[in-house]
């Protein structure tokens, strides 16, 4: 059996590689959209986005401390279930990233850690009660991105009813900007957690205890490789999200961007993890329906959705895989 402190390390490097894997495929939500109105490059958006992925992973605790000590007994924890939960995870967030479609790196990491726990105990280590809050969000988020990016751009619609549509365009060229580093803000503060949860698991389990703390350490380095994961980019989902879907101009990216971070930044504080690519993908289909339901390619919708589904049994799946298979390191 691999010495403890061995271990310790593996969980620290996979937590990091969840993070870079899940800058890499969400970097699409949150510049997808100012990349597809023209309003900034794909290489000025990366840079922003990430720096505002740093900014948002270092500020608050509170999803960290959900996914540490909220889906698994702590008492039950081992390094073996919390290398095969984050292994689940990071081999669909590259299978999917590489075949351009975005996913809820969120709920596949809690499907993954739940997979692993089935492995080592049958699921009697799992805390259902925090699980179902979460998978509640499963339902909740698109709903409210649907809804709100729908009545964000109605409001802009009739508040600049009367202007013409070449000075609207100057107005919301500026203010996606905006709005596009305020939700790459939002989605470190709340999927930037994770890998910071990650490594407080792995702490936890290192030291035989209970008692969840949050080295700084782990923080900052959780924000530096989410960040980096970011500048890396995902550049075939973010065809998918900001081009393919349908077509933006920048008051409804703004208007999605903005909707979409809102919802996220609320359960941030709350310490509920929420899918960035739920909120922000269904913003986007909530902002071109509308124009009218047929300006929404759904065909994509549908094959988006079909991956969100898709990602629960498959990396719940893949955790009891790979839990089976780390079951005898304990």
């Amino acid at each position: 059996m691999p010495d403890s402190t061995i271990l310790l390390g593996l969980v620290v490097a996979a937590a990091i590689g969840f993070a870079v894997a899940n800058g890499a495929n969400d970097a699409a939500n949150s510049i997808a959209t100012v990349i597809g109105t023209r309003n900034l490059s794909p290489r000025a958006a990366l840079i922003m986005a990430s720096c505002c992925e740093f900014a948002g992973a270092a500020t608050g605790t509170a999803v960290a401390r959900t996914i540490g000590k909220g889906i698994v007994m702590p008492e039950a924890l081992t390094m073996g279930l919390i290398l095969a939960g984050v292994s689940a995870i990071i081999v669909w967030a590259v299978f999917a990233t590489l075949n351009g479609m975005p996913i809820s790196l969120t709920h596949g990491l809690v499907a993954g850690l739940v997979g692993a726990a089935f492995a080592q105990s049958g699921g009697l280590i799992v805390n259902w009660a925090v699980l179902a809050r979460v998978f509640s969000a499963v339902g909740i988020a698109p709903v409210l991105g649907l809804v709100g990016g729908y009545c964000v751009m109605l409001a802009i619609s009739w508040l600049f009813r009367r202007q013409k549509p070449a000075s609207v365009r100057v107005v919301f060229s500026k203010l996606e900007v905006v709005s596009a580093g305020f939700l790459a803000y939002s989605h470190g503060k709340n999927d930037g957690q994770m890998p910071i949860g990650l490594i407080a698991m792995g702490v936890m389990a290192y030291g035989g205890t209970t008692e969840f703390n949050i080295p700084v350490w782990s923080i900052l380095v959780s924000a530096a490789a989410i960040s980096f994961g970011t500048l890396v980019g995902g550049a075939r989902v973010i065809r998918t999200i900001g081009l393919r879907m349908t077509t933006l101009r920048p008051s409804g990216g703004f208007a999605a961007e903005f909707a979409a971070g809102s919802i996220i930044e609320v359960a941030s504080h709350l310490g509920i993890p929420v899918s960035t690519t739920h909120c922000m993908s269904s913003a986007i289909m909530g902002v071109g329906a509308t124009k009218r339901l047929s300006a929404v390619r759904w065909g994509i919708a549908r094959s988006i959705v079909m991956t969100w589904v898709l990602t629960f049994p498959g990396c719940a799946v893949l955790g009891w895989i790979f839990g089976m298979l780390l079951r005898p390191i304990g």
